[in-house]
This record gives structure tokens, sequence and C-alpha cells, in this order.
């Protein structure tokens, strides 16, 4: 039976360095064994109206999700208080623009939701790995915004002098277990379903974020003819032909 000791150093070291390694080699993998397969796989031509909103919603929420992310677990709190920012404003900030970000995030991703389970064609095209991507995507998020609000402002729980520090160690290869027990619930739950999220992300549609159409700079340029007889009449080359 495994000791309390052992299960923590399982899950806050063990687990995320064994998924980064699935995370880095299983990319190198796909873009081998399955190139064409590295796309969203768009359903846009099954349903376009509600993936014209939900789909802006929640891309622009997870950036701006993202982005908070690296300032907050990336930059020291001493480097901000030397930029002249306190802790009460990145505090407020932390909260207001995280709480906006989660908002239209959460929303688009419920209409995302709602349009997949509702429309039988879109559903029709939904894979096993989709269902697990939704349901990893919707628990990282959900465990998150809990956190934000119940333990941060709500609560007296600083991330930077717990988890933050933790994430900056464990680039170093130096994790401290300490601080990752000693976070609240939430907390725990969302940096435990992120990690997860990470190590099925080489096998699901997430690997195109990714993808940069850089072909596309250097691609010489496309003919298109026209289907119309009179202006293809036109064209030089043709002549008419009088009777």
């Amino acid at each position: 039976m495994i000791d309390a000791t052992t299960l923590q150093l399982l899950l806050w070291v063990v687990f995320p360095y064994m998924v980064l390694a699935v995370f880095v080699l299983g990319h190198i993998w796909r873009f081998r064994q399955d190139r064409f397969g590295w796309t969203t796989r768009s359903s846009q031509l099954y349903e376009s109206k509600l993936l014209s909103i939900g789909s802006p919603m929640f891309h622009y929420g997870i950036i701006g999700i993202f982005l908070g992310h690296v300032v907050g677990l990336g930059i020291p709190k001493s480097w901000t208080r030397f930029f002249g920012v306190t802790d009460h404003m990145y505090h407020l900030m932390a909260i207001i623009i995280g709480l906006a970000a989660a908002v239209a995030c959460v929303g688009g991703l419920l209409i995302l939701l709602y349009r997949r389970r509702t429309n039988r064609r879109v559903f029709g095209a939904t894979t096993a790995g989709d269902k697990l991507m939704y349901l990893m995507l919707a628990m990282t998020i959900v465990c998150g915004v809990l956190a934000t609000v119940v333990h941060t402002a709500f609560g007296t729980y600083d991330y930077r002098e717990g988890v933050s520090i933790w994430f900056r160690q464990f680039w170093t290869l130096r994790p401290s277990v300490e601080l990752m027990t000693q976070a609240p619930l939430f907390f725990q739950l969302h940096v435990l379903s992120a990690i997860a999220l990470f190590g099925i992300w080489p096998f699901t549609r997430l690997v195109h974020v990714f993808a940069a159409p850089l072909g596309y700079l250097t691609r010489p340029y496309i003919v298109y003819r026209s289907k119309d007889p009179r202006k293809e009449a036109e064209r030089r080359g043709w002549e008419k032909v009088k009777f």
C-alpha cells in the first residue's frame, strides 16, 4: 500500500515529468506518423452560426487565461513589486481580468458543447478523443475558476507564494512537494487536471495550437479559372469564331 509521502511524490514530481515526456515525444510521433491528421477537424461545414459565436469567445478567453498564467506563474512577486505594481493592485487586476477571460472562455465552451451535442451532424463527427478533450478542458477551466473565486477572491491563499514557486522549480528540476501539498484543494485539482490535459494533448485536435501556415508565405499563386463561358471566351489565347 502506498503511503501518503510516496503518493505526494508521485503526484507532484513523477507524474508531471512523465507527462512532460509524453507531451514532447507525443508531438514528435504525431507529426511523423499522422501529419495529415494535424488539424482542428473543423466542423464548420455542418453548422456555422453557433460556431461563429462560441469559437471566438472560447479562443479569446483561453488566450487571456494563458497570458494571465504566464504572468502569474512565470514572474516572481518581487519583479512586479520592482516595477511599482503593489500586491493589492496585482490582486485586483488578476481577479478582474482573469474572471473576465474565464467568463468568455466558459461561455464559449458551453456554446461549443451545446452545438456539438444538439447538432446531429456535428455530434456524428465527434470522436472519443474529442469527448475526452472537452471533458479535461472543462475540468481544468472549472477548477481554475473555483480556485480563483474560493481561495483567492474570497480567501487568503496567495498562489504566487506556493503554486507559482513550485511551477518555476519544476523547470529547474527541483520541485518542492510541500508547496503543492499545502495548496488549497481547488488549486491542487486545477494543476492535476491541467497536467492530465497536457498528457492527452498530442493525441487530440489540440495539436493545431502548434500549427503555423508558414508555407503560405512562399507558395506560388493559385490560378482560378472562371466558370462563366463569356469570360472564358474573352481570355487571351481564345478567339471568337464567326459563322
